[in-house]
């Protein structure tokens, strides 16, 4: 059997149970394009490219083991050990260190158990989805547990269901901390890039609808290429071009960025870009919204590259915390003091750029290494001493394994007592049994936190949400600002402090707008740019009667009823509550006039009848004379019930009482009327008019008409009487309290009969106008009566043409106009002979003689 090249790098420590791990530590970068047609040689040393950051999840894992090794509460009288390899980044290179953990030591025999060195318990790996993913394929036929420090692979159709945890939190909780983010600064146009791989389009599918339903529009989604050779580097920089044209050149100022562990190397190129291609757009300030799986990682050529571009960006990260004894572990971490890490050597090497003294053979180029070189002395974006994310991941991962190995050796103790060595013998055990205890374990880590698994086999913890702060020796710090924790109450889910936030210098320390289009102002709403986003749209007023009280309002609406728009439309006052009332200018001046003109009606009243037996006021049917003269003070004195706040009684007695009473005055000036054309014709010799001259038919006239406009009254009371009412709606800016007339129709009819009446005392007067005697009142009736009709042939469409208490006051103009009308026109050439011609208010004025 023909074994493949050994692994460069490999760092084993002896055990009773062993934890495999396969790490994403170096990459290969190289011209070869591997086809499988031939065998590809083993890979050079000068072909290797470290990723220092991530040495720290190899420590991380080693870390945990010796403390767990330490601790007589867990696994008492075993030890547990590990393997590690590297993924190099590549399948091939993957599936063989996967292969490796499943053989005995340094033979590539799988199933072949030749010895106890091989007691693989589950495997702690990958990085990235797609070395996950390998992984999986192979433990999967084995049944062993894979705890993922990464991100989960992407499952299709055709994917078996394999058994893996993941040590990070489930991702629809990252995402909904992204909107959450994004709502909270109001950023609604915002760019994507994503990895050119299933995660990414995983990340988009997920995404889009729930964040075009909460109004967040996508500027652009852009895909990052990933590295596979050298060959291929002048696509990537075509390609990258393109994406750092799109970026810069939208309106868009913030950008979440989906990728993997190696996206903030490419992201690091975007200064740099200007300077190889041509590009269209210079750089600007962006606020970069990162994912978990985004680590600060750097290769080593990015050394001294400015870190600028990165600076003010967020970053959601697993939550981490620093377990005690870490930093000191790492401290005392150096070539000659860890012989079996087979990754220290090289990762020294490069970070330190300098030449391990066991390595020299002739002459060196460059420094020789010596025992002053402190991996707290690297800048932050190579080597953390703090423990991060995906290894704090790790680091709770060997513990879960520990804790799960613990409670399935307490529960198989309890049911049978061979032990080896005080314990359980697990070298005959199997792994895929450790799933039981795996699912159910709950434990708090040394640093206080708890570490717990949901149904799905996801960790159960929070996000972080830090700000990436560049700091004067190309690197950054971070600053925590937020969280999102799911287990928290709604209100608490998501949480952060604006105020620790530093934004990037291209924004002036102030916070970024990400919009479209500029806020639509209360008093407008949006309309939407037809072929494009709805983020995208045009500010336009709200329509008359119609408001927005907030920016970017999708439609107008209408206030309440008891409120009405400003002038700007941009929120409700209060509507004012009015009605005729005496303490208005308009209202007592319409009293003051219905008592003038009714003071002037008992003053005619009073020359009447002190003259009542002149020839004047005999001549003029004295008993209608004064009716018509008291209907007429009563008119006037009626339109104070049409003054003042409604009540249901002046509601009901004002239009009823004005028709009754307006038509006996009417009625009597058409009985006057009547009188005076028979008692002309009454004079003709032989004329049979005679028997229908007197009291009885004035009586009659007047009794008949006032008794039918009662009538009509009465039904209108009967079947829809008039009531007090609200009007919020003819006066915009008013509550209009009025009497609702109830019935329309009966209303028009009251008026309608006292409008036949006014027509009919017109016609007969106006044909009786010219009847030769001194005494005759045709002319003035006529006259009274064409004002009468004027005014309310007037009254109708100025009543209806005006609102709120202006339709009240027409009302009690034409009910005063009409009445004045009538008195002045008929009584004032009376009184005036009464007054100051006495001389003519004789009985030989009363008929005109014919020359």
């Amino acid at each position: 059997m023909h074994v493949p090249y050994p692994p460069l790098h490999t760092y084993y420590q002896p055990g009773d149970i062993l934890i495999g791990a396969v790490v994403s530590h170096f990459g290969i970068i190289t011209n070869l394009i591997i086809d499988f047609n031939e065998e590809p040689p083993p890979p050079l040393l000068e072909e290797l490219v470290v990723v220092p950051k991530n040495y720290q999840h190899i420590l991380a894992l080693a870390f945990a083991v010796k403390e767990i090794n330490e601790n007589p509460q867990i696994l008492p009288n075993l030890t547990l050990g590990f393997r590690i390899y590297d993924s190099y980044d590549t399948a091939w290179k993957t599936y063989h260190a996967t292969l490796l953990l499943l053989s005995a030591l340094n033979r590539l025999v799988p199933n072949y158990l030749c010895d106890i060195q091989k007691n693989l318990i589950s495997v702690i790996g990958g990085l990235d989805s797609q070395i996950s993913l390998y992984v999986a394929t192979v433990l999967d036929i084995y049944k062993i547990p894979q705890l993922i420090y990464g991100s989960a692979p992407v499952m299709n159709d055709k994917t078996p269901g394999l058994s893996f945890y993941q040590m990070v939190p489930q991702e629809a909780h990252q995402y909904a901390g992204i909107l959450s983010l994004l709502l909270h600064f109001k950023w609604m146009w915002v760019g994507v890039l994503i990895m050119d791989d299933d995660n990414g389009e995983r990340f988009v599918q997920a995404v889009f609808t729930e964040f075009s339903r909460n109004g967040v529009c996508f500027a652009f989604i852009e895909r990052l290429p990933k590295f596979i050779s050298v060959s291929q580097f002048m696509d990537m920089l075509q390609q990258g071009v393109k994406i750092y044209d799109h970026v810069m050149g939208s309106k868009a100022n913030t950008v979440v960025v989906y990728g993997d562990s190696y996206s903030m190397v490419f992201l690091r190129w975007f200064p740099y870009v200007p300077a190889i291609e041509q590009v269209t757009n210079q750089p600007k300030g962006r606020v970069w919204i990162m994912t978990a799986q985004m680590e600060l990682t750097s290769f080593l050529y990015q050394r001294n590259w400015d870190t600028e571009i990165m600076h003010g960006a967020l970053s959601f990260t697993i939550h981490s915390s620093d377990p005690p004894g870490f930093k000191p572990f790492s401290k005392g971490r150096n070539p000659s003091s860890t012989k079996e890490d087979g990754f220290i050597r090289d990762f020294w090497h490069q970070v330190f750029d300098c030449v391990l003294p066991d390595t020299i053979v002739g002459n060196v180029d460059g420094n020789i290494c010596n025992e002053e070189e402190k991996l707290e002395s690297l800048p932050s974006i190579f080597f953390e001493m703090s423990m991060a994310g995906h290894s704090y991941s790790i680091y709770n991962a060997v513990y879960a394994v520990a804790h799960a190995l613990h409670a399935m050796s307490s529960s198989r103790l309890k049911h049978r007592a061979t032990t080896d060595r005080g314990g359980l013998n697990f070298y005959n055990q199997d792994s895929w049994q450790l799933h039981h205890f795996l699912r159910r374990i709950s434990f708090n880590n040394t640093a206080g936190d708890k570490v717990s698994f949901n149904h799905n086999g996801e960790l159960i913890a929070q996000f972080d949400l830090i700000n990436l702060i560049a700091s004067l020796n190309k690197s950054f710090h971070r600053v925590y600002i937020g969280r999102v924790d799911p287990q928290a109450p709604p209100e608490q889910v998501f949480i952060i402090s604006e105020s620790a936030i530093t934004w990037h210098n291209w924004f002036n320390q102030t916070q970024p707008n990400s919009v479209c289009t500029e806020s639509c102002h209360p008093g407008s709403s949006k309309k939407v740019k037809e072929g494009e986003p709805f983020c995208c749209y045009d500010c336009i007023p709200c329509p008359e009667g119609k408001i927005s009280d907030q920016k970017d309002m999708n439609e107008c609406h209408e206030c309440k009823e008891e409120n009405y728009p400003n002038k700007k439309q941009n929120f409700c006052i209060p509507k004012v509550v009015t009605f005729l009332s005496y303490e208005e200018p308009l209202g007592l001046s319409l009293a003051c006039f219905a008592f003038f003109f009714a003071l002037n009606t008992v003053l005619v009243l009073g020359i009447f009848m002190k003259h009542h037996n002149t020839p004047i006021v005999i001549a003029n049917n004295r008993d209608l004379t004064y009716t018509l003269l008291i209907s007429l003070m009563l008119c006037f004195l009626c339109v104070l019930l049409f003054i003042g706040q409604p009540q249901k009684v002046t509601c009901i007695l004002r239009q009823t009482t004005f028709g009754i009473i307006f038509s006996v005055a009417v009625s009597c000036v058409l009985a006057k009327t009547i009188t005076v054309v028979l008692a002309f014709m009454a004079t003709k010799p032989g004329s049979r008019m005679r028997k229908w001259v007197g009291k009885r038919l004035s009586t009659s006239i007047v009794l008949f008409c006032s008794l039918v406009q009662a009538g009509i009254c009465t039904v209108w009371l009967v079947t829809s009487p008039p009531f007090p009412d609200i009007d919020m709606h003819s006066v915009a800016e008013e509550i209009v309290l009025e009497c609702n007339e109830g019935s329309t129709t009966m209303f028009y009819c009251v008026l309608s009969n006292m409008g036949f009446l006014a027509i009919a005392s017109f016609t007969v007067a106006f044909f009786a106008r010219k009847l030769p005697d001194s005494f005759n009142e045709a002319k003035f009736i006529t006259f009274s009566m064409l004002v009468f009709c004027s005014v309310w042939l007037s009254f109708v469409p100025s009543y209806l043409s005006t609102k709120g208490k202006y339709m009240v006051a027409v009302e009690i103009f034409s009910i005063l106009a009409s009445s004045a009308g009538l008195l002045g026109c008929i009584f004032s050439p009376k009184c005036y002979i009464i007054m100051f011609r006495p001389e003519l208010n004789n009985k030989e004025q009363l008929v005109r003689r014919k020359k």
